[in-house]
């Protein structure tokens, strides 16, 4: 049994993430700004109030997990807004920054003492963060704090590998959630266990990798 700290917990991949950890007798530690029926009821230790695109409420919220070692910390958090050149707005694309860029980076660094020897570190990215595979434009925001947080995992990748901590960087693929309306072409399900899969995987030798939930190596 080990531990292990998911942040957006309450629905979606997140949720998803806690339902397997748990049926493997993992104990979950399972954070969230509002908790839902589903996330209550599943046996998950949760802890509510917890907005990673809130830098000040952060080291706060967090102190209720000083006392636990983590095996796990998995970064799934994530706000979505769909920005144009000819219709924007920079609050919008603040807030991405905030919740998908800077969020995971401080949860990281908050809790990087509660690490240890063999943890390792998820980042529930996007291949829309990637500049090689963009090919449509838009979503200016998401885009842009994807590609910050890939920056940031290799950074975290670097940082944290002298104490034998690894860093993964994973896009889950079109995932059929609220954050999309539902239109994606993978269930949530589905895409949490190919994630796991890679999870498992990896290792120090490929700490700081892009990965496709399909195993497929992204380009930046």
């Amino acid at each position: 049994m080990f531990n292990v700290v998911i942040t957006g917990a309450n629905r979606g991949i997140g949720l998803e993430f806690v339902k397997h950890y748990l049926a493997h007798g993992h104990q979950v530690f399972a954070l969230c700004r509002n908790t839902s029926d589903d996330l209550s009821s599943s046996g998950a230790q949760v802890i509510d109030k917890v907005d990673v695109g809130n830098p000040e409420s952060l080291p706060l919220a967090l102190e209720r997990l000083k006392e636990v070692k983590i095996d796990l910390l998995i970064n799934n958090a994530g706000v979505l807004a769909n920005e144009s050149i000819n219709d924007y707005s920079p609050n919008t694309i603040e807030q991405q920054f905030l919740v998908n860029a800077m969020g995971p980076l401080l949860v990281t660094q908050l809790l990087k003492e509660q690490l240890v020897a063999g943890s390792k570190v998820a980042l529930i990215t996007s291949r829309m963060g990637s500049m090689t595979d963009n090919t449509s434009g838009g979503y200016y925001g998401y885009r842009m704090s994807k590609a910050a947080l890939n920056m940031a995992g290799v950074s975290l990748a670097h940082d944290l590998k002298p104490a034998d901590i690894a860093v993964g960087l994973f896009h889950p693929g079109y995932v059929q959630t609220e954050m999309v309306n539902y239109g994606g072409d993978v269930s949530a399900t589905d895409a949490s266990a190919s994630i796991i899969e890679r999870i498992e995987q990896l290792t120090l030798a490929d700490s700081g990798s892009f990965y496709h939930a399909n195993g497929d190596v992204l380009p930046w």
